[in-house]
């Protein structure tokens, strides 16, 4: 007889989903009973850790990964690292245990009532079979839906007494089943874009995490040397979907209304690709666009198309569009744009080293093709400055900025591309958030680099202090930590490096080592 559990198990394979991230509870002991041989399962010590783990190896491998958390309680530890998930588009399959059917009603101990409305709107789609046998047609449901466009996580929830239970007959089409999305526009709609484009007088090209997302870095690079355009990313960059040292490449956008007017003052068309329009974060009201331009708008998302306050938007797969749009636009004859000047060294005083000092350390010392999975939110624009990022897939940020995320996400990161050094760049406030993935890096022996800057406050914060005109505001600081000794509590090997040499020392010796290392650094607090 075939089962629940093993049909479902069947259709995990089926798509690949054999990675498993989770921290079980009773309830969902059931499912990992007999855990085939040809399956992993990560371990996370919290379920904000676990989804921010499962968050980086989904972004990472670009493709469905399996969450396993408890029930409500569970559920409700993941739902900050599933902010991230949610604005990302990574295609989280997340499933909770349920209490057995018979005793939901009731609200026995550990019964998620009305589990399907637990984790909305974080979730394009979330479901509790109405039967047993219905489970492993909504987890196909799921893993597809999760990996449509937009991509985006799910949420299924499932009573222990259903894995046991008889599966229904044809289950085993479940796991034969394809299903693909066709996302490239008309001949039309390319042909009025290119026209837009071509007309353009002094276009620009601003993109974002979704052109990363679906690997079409390359496309955007020929697009923007093919019209001789300046290229900036998108505002709360999570990704980088540029080359940093391209003569076209402008930075990032500032994540305010008024801010970006000034930046793209002059451009009589802005080409969005990828990115919401816009994802604005300080508010500095003004014009939403510069006088006298227009704005032309490609996404994988219609949410995003839909809720813009200007421009004209196509909905349609990032990849396929830009390459056919290179082919349907003419070569401009403008003039290339000039590369940036390098940034100059900054001095240190003897005293707490200066962020810039080690970024410009990193960049010489690591891999070129490193992977950065950053959550110092104080230091973004200089590390968006001093560090080199040239090949897809090398940055990686929490695009709700809800913290918690770099550490577990790092992990994650790690785990999906064993071939890619990953350097994790934490700062010491938001390193508590998801600081137990320092025990599954351990555990695992999975070889991140952790960098913890620790400047003892919530630089951020003491930013918008200052911009808000809150002085007084208590709470802001975090001293006392040692990370060094609460990483060797985990399991992992720690450094404290308080000078540019010693940093650089430890640097190597990190990179060189097959196991994970975390360096603490004393820095001072600058301004994002």
């Amino acid at each position: 007889m075939k089962t629940v559990h093993g049909a479902t198990y069947d259709i995990l394979r089926q798509h690949g989903l054999t990675t498993i991230f989770g921290n079980p509870g009773s309830n969902e002991l059931p499912f990992l009973k007999g855990f085939p041989e040809d399956f992993r399962y990560i371990l996370g010590l919290h379920e904000g850790a676990v989804v921010g783990m499962a968050d980086g190896y989904a972004l990472a491998s670009g493709q469905p990964t399996f969450v396993n958390l408890h029930a409500a309680a569970g559920t409700g530890n993941g739902m900050g690292a599933l902010t991230n998930a949610w604005y990302s588009h990574s295609p989280l399959v997340i499933t909770a245990g349920q209490q057995v059917r018979s005793m939901i009603g009731v609200e026995a101990m550990l019964a998620n009532v009305d589990a399907a409305q637990l984790p909305k709107p974080l979730v394009k789609w979330s479901h509790e079979p109405a039967t047993a046998q219905d489970v492993p047609r909504a987890l196909s449901q799921a893993i597809h839906t999760a990996n449509l466009p937009p991509r985006g996580p799910v949420y299924v929830s499932i009573p222990y007494d259903d894995w046991a239970c008889e599966a229904p007959s044809g289950v085993e089409h479940l796991a034969r089943r394809q299903v693909s999305s066709a996302g490239l526009p008309s001949p039309a709609q390319l042909q009025h874009l290119c026209e837009r484009l071509a007309a353009a007088r002094n276009p620009v090209l601003v993109l974002g995490p979704d052109v990363d997302g679906s690997a079409a870095n390359g496309l955007a690079v020929q697009l923007a040397e093919k019209l001789r355009m300046p290229a900036w990313v998108a505002p709360s960059a999570s990704r980088c979907p540029f080359p940093t040292r391209h003569a076209c490449f402008r930075g990032v956008l500032p994540a305010a209304i008024a801010g970006i007017s000034h930046n793209l003052a002059g451009h009589d068309l802005i080409l969005v690709v990828g990115a919401p329009v816009f994802r604005y974060h300080q508010f500095a009201p003004g014009n939403y666009l510069p006088a006298g331009c227009e704005l032309l708008h490609l996404t994988c998302d219609p949410g995003e198309a839909a809720r813009a306050p200007m421009g004209d938007a196509l909905v349609g797969d990032i990849a396929l569009t830009l390459e056919a749009v290179l082919d349907g636009v003419p070569q401009s004859v403008r003039q290339m744009p000039t590369a940036l000047p390098a940034a100059e060294p900054v001095a240190d005083d003897g005293g707490l080293l200066r962020p810039e000092t080690v970024f410009d350390l990193l960049n010489a010392l690591a891999p070129k093709d490193a992977i950065y999975v950053k959550e110092s939110t104080s230091t973004v624009g200089a590390f968006w400055r001093r560090v080199e990022m040239r090949e897809p897939g090398s940055y990686f940020f929490p695009a709700a900025g809800g913290l918690g995320f770099g550490l577990p996400a790092a992990v994650g990161v790690q785990l999906a591309s064993p071939g890619r050094q990953v350097i994790g760049v934490i700062g010491d406030g938001s390193a508590n958030y998801g600081i137990t993935a320092l025990w599954t890096a351990a555990q695992y022996n999975i070889p991140v680099v952790f960098i913890i800057l620790k400047n003892g406050t919530y630089g951020a914060l003491r930013w918008f202090a200052d911009v808000l005109d809150v002085n007084d505001a208590p709470g802001l600081d975090v001293p006392g930590l040692d990370f060094c000794a609460i990483a060797r509590g985990y399991g992992v090997q720690a450094v404290h490096a308080a000078t540019g040499s010693a940093f650089a020392q430890a640097l190597r010796e990190a990179l060189e080592s097959d196991r994970p290392v975390l360096i603490e650094v004393p820095t001072q607090t600058i301004e994002p």
